[in-house]
């Protein structure tokens, strides 16, 4: 059943949506421009939490944006970080087992 709660929320987020669109006399499929908006939108909105925890612990905005990792989250890898993301680390040391 608690697989079951993503797709009800899923659909509560969508009806939601569909709400605002016909407020806004916008019809589904929304246009390109109206969909690309709305998705940075979304993808905007799910970064408010994070960044404001990390605000209200002290934390100047610049700092809790970074503290909350949303720039890869909002653009992905982009062009020529993919390397550095996938290298290890030379600076770390290597573990030990005792």
């Amino acid at each position: 059943m608690a697989d079951m709660r993503v797709y009800f929320l899923s659909l509560g987020a969508g009806l939601l949506v569909g709400i605002v669109y016909s407020l806004l006399n916008v019809r589904s499929p929304a246009p390109p421009v109206v969909a690309l908006v709305g998705l940075l939108g979304i993808l905007l909105g799910e970064q408010i939490i994070p960044v404001a925890k990390h605000m209200l612990e002290g934390s100047h905005l610049a700092a809790a944006w970074r503290q909350s990792q949303c720039t890869p989250h909002i653009f992905g890898l982009l062009p020529g970080r993919h390397e550095q993301a996938t290298q290890p680390k030379t600076d770390s040391k290597p573990e030990t087992r005792t």
